[in-house]
């Protein structure tokens, strides 16, 4: 609509329909009309539509807009920092349709020359474009995941007397999975090809296939695949080869061999039994990455790493006293229910207008309510935080009197993404400064596939939150992972615990632990090193010392 410069007033009556929507528990295929109508902003244009979306997936306004919008502008639509009044003046003053379009008309330095555009965001596009192309046929792991276990259970039913294994990224768990592969092996090979070439989830492209990979496209996924044949005693050799990285293949086991001229040297049933061959510390699948496993199996040095049933309690949540979809006591009921000692609330600062950030006096409501919640629920505890932005000068957007108030305080980077790597390291070490900075949040900003993460020295940003005993957030939403897997050895060794949090707006959101939980652990991360691994008398007291360092030394 805002492309189409439709009515103001239109274009605002379904935003706000929207978030009204939004913030309700029920699916609206699922409410009667009459429910419908009692939702703030559903007036009788919306309720057509809903109606006509449940019998035909579409209405009339939306089919209007999309004849007459070019199927390139939608997809111009996705890019980053593209809104719709840019996309039209493209549309208008270049005739461009499409994201092959734009990339040329930046290339050719037509872009900076309309108003309102300029050199800088001619580059930008071009990044954003280039990093969207480099992500083309990728998928999250979370997003995956459930598609790839269903598929390996139907194929290990249908191809009888078959030994049959996901390999590949996926059973590293990736965090990004850029292709599907599984190694199967059998007696018959033969009948498997057969039977694999009459299954309609896959698209088998023979000239990229030989007898001994099959390679395609999986159907209803923009998803390469890979099957892999071999012999039933070739099995574990391969499988470990194939679900290991080139990096830890590569990884010298003796100052002349490597593990993948160990793997090409001896027979062995199981990944227990090679590493008891090579003398080596068993090392989990998704620790397989090349980086200093191989010298820490060698000193027996592989930690027990962390479980998903060692955490005691869930950080850095939001509620609709922000921009969540349910209230303080669902989000607490919620989270007791599934076991839980103790809930996390930090709903967004007052600097995050466009998410409802608090207020103060909306904070101290909240606080009140925590109150009497926890008197409810005890033992259960809801602990008092705050989500607060981290402005430009690395500031915290409260006053001192007010981050006081609060347990803990999760510090993040919501705006000016586009510093560069000395002012963006700067703003979060004046952050981490801070004392009243108890995790930083998802400390580059990263949203996986979609945009790229404000770059940052990691060094130093770890370095500083081991000086000032600032803990550092997984950020387990599919979507961030971030802190990078990558960074959480160092981080462990100087000293600095870790956060698995989900950063939930709905209860649904806790979900999402799982995820923080598997890069953590290809990362080595510990129970010991796990900020909420304590349980809920021990984080208490965590918070408390922390509160009581800060008045000593004010």
């Amino acid at each position: 609509m805002e492309l189409h410069d439709e009515n103001s007033f239109k274009i605002r009556s379904y935003q706000s329909a929207l978030n009204a929507l939004e913030r309700g528990d029920a699916d609206i295929m699922n409410l009667s009309e009459s429910d419908l109508s009692k939702i703030p902003g559903v007036g009788k244009r919306i309720l057509e539509a809903i109606r006509s979306l449940k019998e035909t997936e579409s209405f009339a306004q939306l089919d209007q807009l999309i004849e007459k919008t070019p199927q390139g502008i939608l997809e111009v639509l996705q890019i980053k920092g593209l809104g719709p009044k840019k996309v039209k003046t493209l549309w208008e003053e270049l005739g461009i349709t499409s994201t092959h379009e734009l990339m040329e008309a930046c290339q050719s330095g037509k872009v900076a020359k309309i108003k309102g555009f300029g050199e800088k965001t001619q580059e930008t596009i071009i990044q954003n474009l280039e990093f969207k192309a480099s992500n083309a046929g990728k998928w999250l792991y979370a997003d995956i995941e459930e598609v790839i276990d269903s598929l390996t259970h139907k194929l290990s039913e249908q191809l009888a007397e078959t030994e049959l294994d996901a390999v590949g990224e996926f059973a590293r768990k990736m965090e990004i999975i850029s292709k599907a592969e599984w190694l199967i092996s059998s007696e018959n090979l033969a009948s498997v090809k057969k039977s694999l070439k009459t299954l309609p989830e896959f698209a088998i492209d023979l000239s990229q296939s030989s007898p001994f990979c099959f390679r395609g496209k999986m159907k209803e996924l923009d998803l390469n695949f890979a099957i892999h044949f071999c012999s039933k005693q070739d099995f574990p050799r391969k499988k470990y080869a194939l679900s290991a990285s080139p990096l830890h293949l590569q990884s010298f086991l003796t100052e002349k061999e490597t593990i993948a001229d160990q793997l090409l040297k001896n027979g062995f049933k199981d990944d227990g039994e090679f590493f008891n061959q090579n003398n080596l510390q068993f090392i989990p699948i998704e620790m397989r990455e090349g980086l200093d496993e191989i010298l820490l199996a060698k000193e027996s040095k592989i930690p027990d790493l962390l479980e998903e049933q060692d955490l005691k309690g869930i950080l850095h949540n939001h509620s609709t006293y922000s921009d969540g979809k349910h209230s303080l006591r669902q989000m607490a009921e919620y989270c007791k229910e599934l076991g839980y000692e103790y809930l996390g609330i930090s709903d967004h600062s007052r600097t995050a207008s466009y998410a409802g950030g608090l207020e103060i006096e909306k904070v101290l409501k909240q606080h009140e309510e925590i109150n009497a919640l926890n008197q409810e629920l005890a033992p259960f505890k809801i602990f008092k935080g705050i989500e607060s932005d981290i402005l430009g000068d690395g500031s915290l957007d409260y006053p001192d009197e007010i981050l006081a108030k609060f347990d803990f305080i999760v510090s993040s980077v919501h705006s000016i993404l586009n510093m560069d790597v000395t002012r963006a390291t700067n703003r979060l070490l004046t952050a981490i400064q801070n004392p009243y900075t108890t995790i930083l949040g998802h400390p580059t900003g990263r949203l996986l596939l979609r945009r790229e993460g404000y770059p940052i020295d990691h060094k130093a940003i770890i370095d500083a939150c081991a000086d000032h005993e600032v803990v550092i957030e997984i950020n387990a939403n599919p979507w961030r992972l971030d802190l990078d897997w990558r960074w959480v050895r160092y981080a462990m060794e100087k000293g600095v615990k870790l956060a698995i949090n989900p950063d939930a707006h709905e209860m649904e959101g806790y979900r999402d632990m799982k995820y923080g939980v598997l890069v953590g652990r290809k990362g080595g991360l510990t129970k010991e090193m796990t900020l909420n691994a304590l349980n809920r008398e021990e984080i208490s007291t965590y918070f408390e010392n922390r509160k009581n360092k800060i008045k000593i030394n004010s």
